[in-house]
């Protein structure tokens, strides 16, 4: 038997009716699906159900591994890896509009979502993605500008997601049970021509820069990401302007215009 590891996050989905709820989220029915953290294989039994064309599932935990291995051995459309999901490069899969599903640790997931979120082209690379957050860290996802839970992580992830559905999962549907709530949030990706960012890492630093001081103006802290010549450029960006006041646009016009610096 093999028990949570507090160290790996490990908190399982056991509530069936939840398992079922995620995977009616969208059509998995010949599709080249990802599962990130599978566990025990709760998620990966039900979307099997659905006939995927193909089904990888990359699990950080060697003894799960072994365990899914076992469980999973006669199903030729299963491909398993034991890695860190962190470290695994995703464009060795060689697919293109994977679904992207996973119950994620805790600990890692703001990781893990911006790891998906940097891939070049994404929305080649990947379909729908349905992840399990934190509540606060779902939230902080979610909000909208302005609010108190606006900053980087929303900024980031509307630049090329878009939300279809989120809902909330109480703690009593895992085990053990965790002592939060949880949130699972289904994102759709796009493709952005409105904003020219070449890569990820660029709005990254741009917002980290910002929202280091977000209740200070950012007359100095602009100045480490653009000249003066630039700054004429955004005419609309005042400088005794707060991070926590500057919408979305206009961060992806900053970054713009930070990467032709």
């Amino acid at each position: 038997m093999s028990l949570p590891k507090k160290s790996l996050g490990q908190n399982f989905l056991i509530e069936k009716n939840i398992i079922k709820k995620i995977v009616s989220l969208t059509d998995f029915k010949n599709k080249d699906i990802l599962e990130i953290g599978p566990g025990k294989g709760a998620l990966t039994d039900e979307i099997l159900n659905k006939k995927p064309k193909s089904l990888t599932l990359i699990e950080k935990d060697f003894l799960l591994t072994e365990n899914l291995k076992k469980k999973y051995f006669k199903k030729k459309e299963i491909k398993i890896f034991n890695a860190d999901i962190l470290k695994f490069e995703l464009k060795k899969l060689k697919k293109k509009k994977l679904i992207v599903i996973g119950n994620l640790p805790y600990n890692i997931s703001s990781q893990i979502l911006i790891k998906i979120i940097k891939q070049k082209k994404i929305h080649i690379l990947f379909d729908d993605i349905i992840f399990m957050f934190q509540k606060e860290l779902g939230e902080k996802i979610l909000c909208k500008f302005p609010s108190k839970n606006y900053g980087r992580l929303s900024i980031i992830t509307k630049l090329n997601l878009i939300v279809k559905k989120n809902f909330l999962v109480s703690s009593n549907c895992f085990f053990p049970k965790p002592k939060v709530t949880s949130m699972v949030i289904h994102f759709k990706t796009f493709k952005n021509d409105y904003y020219k960012i070449k890569d990820i890492s660029n709005l990254e630093k741009v917002t980290n820069i910002l929202f280091s001081s977000r209740r200070k103006m950012i007359n100095k802290s602009i100045r480490k990401i653009l000249s003066q010549h630039n700054l004429k450029n955004i005419p609309e960006l005042k400088l005794n302007l707060r991070a926590e006041n500057i919408n979305p646009d206009l961060i992806y016009k900053i970054t713009e215009q930070f990467e032709k610096n």
